[in-house]
């Protein structure tokens, strides 16, 4: 009886204690469903929920007509999570082949496993993301991105730049315009699995704001035919690099900006740095003879010039202290015109000497020289103009002539403004200009710099160093420039820059290029004989393309093969 009564006992107790579990267990759920339901829902939302970014679309670059010059493509970039994602050695093969990528740096990616995101692969071609989407590998996602494309390819490629894997400005106006581009990401929160797929979503929390457009004031006819001529010029020289600027000689917009060598921005792959300088807007060379029109200017407009003035020019040799100054060709009494027409450096030399250095300094630093053109273009050169207080008088001479200054040939092209403007230098500007072009500063008299345009005039004739620029129909003005390089404090012997800038009609100027043709090494290296033709072909194709009426008699007088007259400034 007693050994019955003590296992009656035991099992209540047993079934107490099970009673009472269900009892703790009960309250527990109760407790939990009701008391603390908000902050239990709050910890798993933390552990699902995400919130996802949403690209924004980066404003299209457009030319002055319309014509796009970059774009913005939608593609897939592969990502996934390194803890969910465990794939098999043949599914490893597959995804590697499909990538074409090395297995080893797909393993690698996979094995950052403190990372809840990480890039396999961006920017898919559609065909790629459709192949890796049809392996159904757990772990892996797609993002949808924006991929920058460029029509023009390497014919823009230093005007435009490019973008990054981000899709964010790196060269060029990708990077001056940035901010404007680029827009404001939107976001949107989802619900992601432990894998870290998304398979729900809850809410949209910011919509993408996209970029805005950027309608530049190049037109991409004459930077076609500005891209082929400058680089057949350049091929021909057996030069090492070239540089053009088409400017519009009223409202300063540029028209066409170009260099070669150049790359292709939508696929830079084994693409060199020096492939991506914009010389035209970066680089600074010596001008040359091309700076003489400005010294001739600053000289009339002191009063004691007429383009009819006579200087000695000493036939060709003219010493200052221990220094000698020459001309390629020897010559007497030469005209303020014809110093002009004949460049002569011991003519611009004579004439530069009578001015005071700071009344020459403020003639050139007004004209530009010295100072950062305000053209929104990243790195844009100030060129190098010492100040006047440390010239000797043999770096007043040389600098008549060009050496002794640097430019980029952009900050020349502008310069050239004061003359197809009455003495009134134009601002530049790379964005089409929907109302009136800006002022503008004088910097000379009109009556000076309107004088100096006939003498511009003479150096396109058969008399003058750049009768190749010559064009039937059209009164040219314009200015060759051929300078030794600087070589180790000194100049070297065989390297030059050779340049031409002009404008035209000269009677009512529409266009103003200038040429830079860095180290010709095929024989010639004037600028009358290498950078002027290119000039000639660049303008009469652009005349007749923006149908500018023609202001001088068609002749059929030849036009000399070969320059006679040309200068080296030394």
């Amino acid at each position: 009886m007693l050994d019955i009564h003590l296992d009656s006992w035991r099992g209540y107790v047993v079934l107490g204690a099970i009673l009472g579990m269900f009892l703790v267990l009960a309250g527990r759920a109760i407790y939990l469903q009701s008391l603390r339901h908000v902050f239990l829902q709050q910890k798993g939302d933390a552990l699902a929920s995400r919130v996802v970014e949403l690209p924004a679309h980066r404003g299209m670059i457009s030319d002055r007509t319309g014509e796009p010059l970059a774009i913005s493509t939608p593609v897939e970039s592969l990502w996934a999570n390194p803890s969910a994602a465990q794939l098999t050695a043949q599914q490893l093969k597959q995804l590697a082949a499909v990538l074409n990528m090395p297995e080893s740096e797909i393993k690698a990616k996979l094995a950052q496993t403190d990372k809840e995101f990480v890039y396999i692969k961006r920017r898919l071609p559609p065909s790629q993301a459709e192949a890796v989407t049809k392996l159904g590998i757990a772990g892996l996602a797609m993002q949808r991105e924006y991929r920058r494309y460029y029509p023009a390819g390497e014919v823009a490629a230093h005007l435009l730049g490019f973008t990054g894997l981000d899709d964010s400005g790196q060269e060029g106006m990708e990077l001056a315009y940035q901010n404007v581009l680029a827009g404001v990401p939107g976001s949107r929160r989802v619900l992601k699995d432990r894998k870290g797929n998304i398979f729900e979503d809850v809410e949209s929390i910011l919509s993408p704001k996209p970029g805005q457009d950027l309608t530049l004031s190049i037109d991409m006819r004459l930077q076609y035919l500005a891209y082929r001529e400058l680089q057949a010029a350049v091929i021909a020289n057996k030069a090492k690099a070239g540089a053009i600027v088409v400017l519009d000689a009223k409202t300063g917009e540029i028209l066409a900006l170009a260099n070669t060598p150049s790359f292709n921005p939508n696929n830079r792959e084994g693409v060199k740095p020096w492939q991506m300088r914009n010389h035209a807007v970066t680089d600074e060379y010596e001008p040359g003879s091309t700076m003489k029109p400005f010294t001739i200017a600053a000289a009339m407009d002191t009063g004691r010039y007429t383009p009819d003035t006579l200087i000695d020019t000493e036939n060709g040799s003219y010493v200052i202290g221990t220094k000698r100054i020459r001309d390629a060709h020897p010559h007497g009494m030469l005209t303020v015109s014809q110093v002009i027409q004949k460049s002569s450096n011991v003519g611009a030399s004579k004439i530069a000497l009578t001015m005071t250095p700071e009344y020459m300094w403020t003639a050139f630093h007004n004209a530009g020289f010295g100072t950062v053109p305000q053209v929104g273009f990243p790195g844009a050169a100030s060129g190098s103009l010492r100040p006047y207080e440390k010239w000797r008088t043999i770096e007043q001479a040389t600098m008549s002539y060009g050496n002794g200054i640097s430019v980029s040939l952009l900050q020349l092209a502008r310069a050239y403004t004061v003359f197809t403007n009455h003495g009134v230098l134009k601002p530049v500007t790379m964005l089409k200009l929907n109302g009136p072009a800006a002022p503008g500063v004088r910097v000379f008299s009109a009556k000076s710099a309107d004088a100096v345009i006939p003498m511009l005039e003479s150096v396109i004739s058969p008399e003058g160093t750049a009768p190749q620029a010559a064009i039937e129909g059209y009164r040219v003005a314009g200015k060759t420039g051929t300078a030794h390089k600087p070589d180790r404090g000194g100049y070297s012997a065989d390297k030059y820059i050779a340049s031409f800038i002009g404008f035209a009609p000269a009677s009512n100027p529409r266009l103003i290029i200038a040429v830079m043709v860095d180290e010709p090494s095929a024989g010639q290296y004037y600028g009358g004989t290498v950078s002027a033709p290119v000039f000639k072909k660049v303008m009469q194709g652009a005349l007749r393309q923006l149908d500018v009426a023609p202001d001088k008699e068609i002749t059929q007088k030849p036009i000399p093969a070969t320059v006679t007259g040309e200068d080296e400034s030394t």
